[in-house]
């Protein structure tokens, strides 16, 4: 099939590598003549584990190309893909669909022939709705079907979601759309993905609610670990006990400093902003929010607590900048609330991150950045892990015991067990367990 994706950020480019795999014609759209020069080049503007070589065999296949014109792609398209960005508004925490409306307009005029136009975009309830409205309202002629299909990609697995997903989602209001569909992800079929039709509105809030669901997971944990930490308990425990039942699950219950990212912190603000809207308040997720935003702060009392309640004059190290690992995006990151409360109580910074410190000096002031972990922990009278990447799970704590000023070890992702850290002469904090001090 022929696909135009609108938008090469991380959903478009993703899902426009993966359909090309799948055999379908894809170009892939954007605004931006550097992005697509980039791309034209060999050149990926975002890290995904994978996504390099993807994209480089299924252009030398000639299934995947990239453009900054759209007129071509689209009026032979078979399906346009609305993958434009769709963050927090500024004053109110609405979804800003400037973006989704303006590629819908250009859509309008250019499609020839019955088009469905497939919204990947994260977008709130009735959004398809709009999209309708402004594309009849240009074209009264056209033939067009407009489908919801959210995406449920996790960064730095992405690949892997979008070829083996839990399940797909389409909203539809025509069902012309339905073999289209289909068809174009008729290669799942083999694997059985579950394809769930539902209605658009439907779909749409399928996504957020999701979204929602596991950000309040997530919150859920973390506040047990702060009442671990209160009774003398161990949040992993608590953890896997819970998550041992099969109603509840084992996944998203991993305490840390809080959730980001470029999903869960707009996603849950912009439905609680619709459920305002329409009368229907989701109190818990007002709080998940509320809560989430209080917990990244207070992370850099934890740090202050491991070296006698006083960072000033202070110099700490941090490892992992990225609101996770597996990736370069730093949207919400917990780190970027917590290192400017950390220089807010005199602390030095220096950091180091595998693949965040391009995008992180922008967002950053006042940090050294490091060029590997032993580096940031040179001189250091704490050195604290805010993102689990997997070359922090095996560290020399001789060599950085021998960096650092005094052994202090603050754990927000409670990759080690904490004896196996005071063993080796260091005092150890962790989320949710009991705290360790040097044997």
């Amino acid at each position: 099939m022929r696909v135009a994706m609108i938008g090469t950020g991380y959903v478009g480019l993703v899902s426009g590598a993966c359909f090309a795999d799948f055999g379908h014609d894809v170009v892939c759209i954007d605004k931006d003549p550097s992005k697509i020069a980039r791309l034209n080049a060999g050149g990926i503007p975002i890290f995904e584990p994978g996504l390099e070589l993807l994209v480089a065999q299924n252009v030398k296949a000639g299934r995947l190309s990239f453009t900054i014109e759209a007129a071509e792609a689209v009026k032979s398209a078979d399906a346009v893909f609305i993958a434009v960005g769709t963050p927090s508004r500024r004053g109110d925490g609405h979804a800003d669909l400037s973006y989704v409306y303006a590629a819908a307009e250009e859509i309008a005029g250019l499609i020839d022939g019955f088009t469905v136009i497939v919204t990947k975009s994260t977008v709130p309830v009735g959004t398809g709705d709009e999209i309708e409205k402004i594309i009849k309202a240009k074209r009264p002629d056209a033939q067009f079907a407009v489908v919801s299909n959210p995406e449920f990609l996790r960064e730095g697995a992405a690949i892997e979601d979008f070829k083996h997903p839990d399940r797909v989602v389409v909203g539809l209001e025509d069902e012309r759309a339905r073999p289209v569909m289909a068809e174009l992800y008729r290669p799942l079929f083999l694997n059985e993905t579950p394809i769930v039709f539902t209605g658009r509105r439907t779909s749409e809030l399928i996504k957020y609610a999701a979204n929602a669901f596991l950000a309040l997971k997530i919150t859920f944990i973390n506040e047990m670990a702060d009442l671990c930490e209160a009774v003398g308990a161990d949040v992993q425990q608590v953890a896997k006990g819970i998550g041992l039942d099969k109603r509840i699950g084992g996944k998203f219950l991993n305490a840390g400093p809080g959730y980001g990212g470029s999903c869960f912190p707009k996603d849950t603000l912009a439905l609680v902003k619709t459920a305002q809207d329409y009368g229907a308040p989701t109190r818990l997720i007002e709080t998940t929010v509320q809560v989430n935003d209080a917990r990244k702060k207070a992370m850099a009392g934890k740090v202050a607590a491991s070296v006698a309640g006083q960072l000033a004059g202070k110099t700490v190290g941090v490892l992992g900048l990225t609101f996770k690992p597996n990736t370069d995006d730093m949207r919400d990151a917990p780190a970027l609330d917590i290192i400017p409360a950390l220089q807010a109580q005199g602390a030095s910074v220096q950091a180091y991150d595998p693949e965040g410190t391009h995008e992180a000096q922008h967002l950053l002031k006042d940090v050294a950045f490091k060029t590997d972990a032993y580096d940031a922990a040179q001189g250091a009278d704490v050195l604290v892990i805010i993102t689990e990447w997997d070359q922090f799970r095996a560290l020399d704590f001789d060599r950085l015991k021998a960096a650092m000023k005094t052994p202090v070890l603050v754990d927000l992702r409670n990759i080690y067990k904490p004896e196996d850290v005071t063993s080796k002469g260091f005092k150890y904090t962790s989320i949710g367990r009991k705290q360790g001090r040097a044997e």
